[in-house]
């Protein structure tokens, strides 16, 4: 188990996808699990922690999802590039053995029986929100954080530490055909002088 992983007070949960990266959104039903990429994912409420993620109709994830009620979101690294990109790219309908494929390496939370993908920088356990109209209208799903953890190298007190950690610990944030950025340098709005 990762010796850096620490618990997150929900109060801030938000703060873990604020900065609006491309995320890997886990589930698992009865012995099926599986793990894809999403670029659409964002808090929703602070107290109660929410967040919603949009997950098109064609995945596998999104029907484990409706059948379990569970989900994770996690921060994926500059470090897990060629893993997000299979993993957003490859349908578990199409090659059942996707997960292993993509050598995707999965650990369990205490008390969850959910597929984490290890080295991450973040993960959000969600209950989902059944939202029957969002989720078939608009492919939008609605969960409810009951736990969230932060790997401390690069997320402790509630802040992000990007600037003080390799670039491979940098988030990924997905544009387009298999096209990313990292987050960038940080700015302080407060030292700007009027």
């Amino acid at each position: 188990m990762n010796q850096h992983l620490q618990a997150v007070e929900l109060s801030k949960a938000y703060r873990l996808l604020n900065h609006g990266p491309t995320v890997l959104v886990s589930t698992q039903y009865e012995h099926e699990q599986n793990v894809m990429a999403a670029a659409w994912a964002c808090a929703l409420e602070l107290v109660p922690a929410k967040v919603s993620v949009v997950l098109d109709k064609s995945t596998k994830t999104r029907l484990l999802i409706e059948k379990s009620g569970y989900f994770i979101l996690q921060v994926p690294t500059l470090k897990q590039l060629k893993l997000v990109q299979q993993l957003g790219s490859i349908s578990q309908f199409n090659d059942p053995e996707k997960l292993s494929h993509c050598e995707t390496p999965l650990f369990k939370f205490e008390g969850f029986d959910l597929p984490a993908v290890e080295g991450c920088a973040a993960w959000l356990i969600c209950e989902l929100i059944p939202e029957p109209h969002y989720q078939q209208e608009h492919d939008l799903f609605i969960g409810k954080v009951i736990a969230a953890y932060a790997d401390d190298r690069v997320f402790r007190n509630g802040h992000w530490y990007y600037h003080e950690v390799d670039a491979e610990w940098k988030s990924l944030h997905h544009v387009a055909g298999g096209h990313y950025y990292t987050i960038g340098d940080p700015v302080d709005a407060n030292l700007i002088q009027p």
